[in-house]
């Protein structure tokens, strides 16, 4: 993901969770960036761009067993 499209994402996430501690680091891999709640991974990000015209986002959030456990 480029620069501009990062910051704009991370932008929206902030302001759609309520949570100005979210952000999102790049990865070596240039179709997706890991989403961060509190230094935390939150889960992956990817950016479906194959039609130019139509760009989406898609966000996939893992939750372990073990954290649901330890509430």
């Amino acid at each position: 993901m480029k620069p501009e499209q990062i910051t704009q994402v991370q932008a929206y996430l902030k302001k759609r969770f309520g949570a100005d501690d979210l952000t999102i680091r790049p990865r070596k891999v240039a179709d997706s960036v890991e989403v961060y709640l509190d230094d935390e991974i939150l889960g992956l990000l990817y950016i479906d761009d194959e039609d130019k015209d139509d760009i989406s986002y898609d966000l996939n959030i893992s939750i372990l067993q073990q954290d649901l456990d330890e509430m």
